[in-house]
């Protein structure tokens, strides 16, 4: 008799590892980064390999774990309900309940799961070649169990597709920087810059462009030295012509050829021509995401682009620079005017141009003012009220204030933007104020 009750505790110890093991197994897989195992894999690692194979087949992971684990815990359990009878009857029950609820949970829940999750990576590559071998053996059963569960599902209504992922990559990352940022892992720089690289392929280039009423143009038809002139005062060093009319492009003219043409000319204005000199525009739809168009600008080795809408009519202009700037921030050189249109307040709030687009505002204010509907905060301002306000009037929504400070015709050209901690007001007109 001791011989048998010998048995049954060896054989419920050896049960309780294995449930330690799956448990930690599961725990380390699932919390390896698959970042570092694809590099381990990329640099000859065949341990993962074998986690990446294993994660590649998740569900088939999960399930074949969870298989296995509650094997061992139903089986231990039934080993020590039998031992506890034969040693106090009917309230033996009760006592094998207890002690082993106890037991699974301390030993092997929640002390293997602790263990794994410390450095999940080094417990994934030791254990992967033990769990490859289980996951083929239970496989027939896994993909049994899976069936049957789908079925269950569609019959209750549920939708299940195998293939479906409910998070894309570029969602995953970015939900990963924004949870180390909110952890103090990331500084809020590195996650804007982080996040304008995932942005690219959500903005067209409609959303960055400098519309075509603040780009600076050159008439083709000025004599030579009006021209030097102009390109000597700008700030840039690539101006569009035009001809007839400003938005009739014509040409691009770069200031370093306009110094090579007059080198070789000795110096001399006389008998230049513009037209040699300018190279030809580069004109894209405005429905470019920015992602296309940073892959057309490196591939065509051009840092500037006409964006023009359906009809073909110029839009406004982009500039390689535009691009990288919703990336790492505003970049400025000595040449540059530092005229942001944004000036902060004392209590927190600013007056703004109505040019300013709203993502630089959010950066600036580390605000999250919507940026969907329009892209400046004039037209944030015009959609919300859904007309065009005159300088005076003060709407609040977006959990902000809005005054309208100065309108030009038909556009809204300053505000101030004061942040409220009551959002339920809705658009229409709260009060005045004394226009700018």
């Amino acid at each position: 008799m001791t011989t048998t009750f010998a048995i049954i505790i060896g054989a419920i110890l050896v049960l309780l590892i294995c449930s330690a093991f799956f448990s930690g197994s599961e725990t380390a897989l699932t919390a390896a980064s698959r970042a570092r195992m694809f590099q381990l894999d990329k640099n000859g690692d065949k341990r993962a390999s074998t986690v990446n194979q294993l994660l590649d087949a998740r569900e088939r992971l999960i399930g074949a774990l969870l298989l296995g684990n509650n094997l061992v815990n139903i089986l231990a359990s039934s080993l020590a309900t039998s031992l506890f009878l034969s040693l106090f009857g009917d309230a033996g029950v009760a006592y094998a309940t207890l002690v082993m609820t106890f037991v699974v949970l301390i030993f092997s829940e929640i002390l293997p799961k602790t263990a794994a999750i410390t450095d999940p990576d080094r417990f994934a590559l030791a254990i992967a070649p033990v769990v490859r071998p289980l996951v083929v053996l239970f496989a027939p059963i896994v993909m049994t169990i899976e069936k049957f569960v789908r079925l269950l599902l569609s019959l209750m209504g549920w939708k299940v597709d195998p293939e479906q992922k409910v998070l894309s990559a570029h969602e995953e990352l970015r939900g990963a920087i924004d949870m180390h940022a909110r952890d103090g892992n990331v500084i809020r720089d590195d996650q804007y810059r982080l996040g304008g690289v995932l942005d690219l392929r959500d903005l067209w280039v409609s959303d960055v462009m400098v519309h075509r009423t603040a780009i600076q143009v050159l008439s083709a038809d000025d004599p030579p030295v009006k021209l030097v002139d102009e390109v000597l005062a700008s700030a840039y060093t690539r101006l569009p012509l035009w001809r007839d009319k400003p938005e009739n492009i014509v040409g691009v003219l770069h200031a370093k050829d306009l110094l090579r043409a007059i080198h070789a000319n000795g110096g001399s204005l006389e008998n230049l021509k513009i037209d040699d000199i300018a190279t030809k525009p580069w004109f894209v739809p405005d429905t470019t995401s920015l992602e296309d168009q940073l892959d057309a600008f490196l591939k065509r080795k051009i840092h500037m682009a006409l964006v023009v809408d359906e009809y073909g009519e110029v839009m406004g202009m982009l500039t390689l620079e535009d691009i990288l700037e919703e990336i790492v921030g505003e970049i400025s050189d000595e040449h540059d005017i530092d005229v942001q249109g944004l000036r902060v307040q004392s209590d927190g709030s600013v007056q703004v141009e109505g040019a300013v687009p709203i993502r630089d505002i959010n950066r600036a204010m580390h605000w999250s003012l919507p940026d969907e509907e329009a892209t400046t905060v004039a037209g944030l301002v015009i959609n919300a009220a859904r007309m065009i306000p005159d300088a005076g009037q003060v709407f609040t929504f977006y959990g902000f204030r809005f005054s309208v400070l100065r309108r030009v015709r038909n556009r809204l050209t300053l505000l101030h933007i004061a942040p409220v901690s009551d959002e339920s007001a809705a658009p229409p007109v709260v009060q005045k104020v004394k226009a700018a």
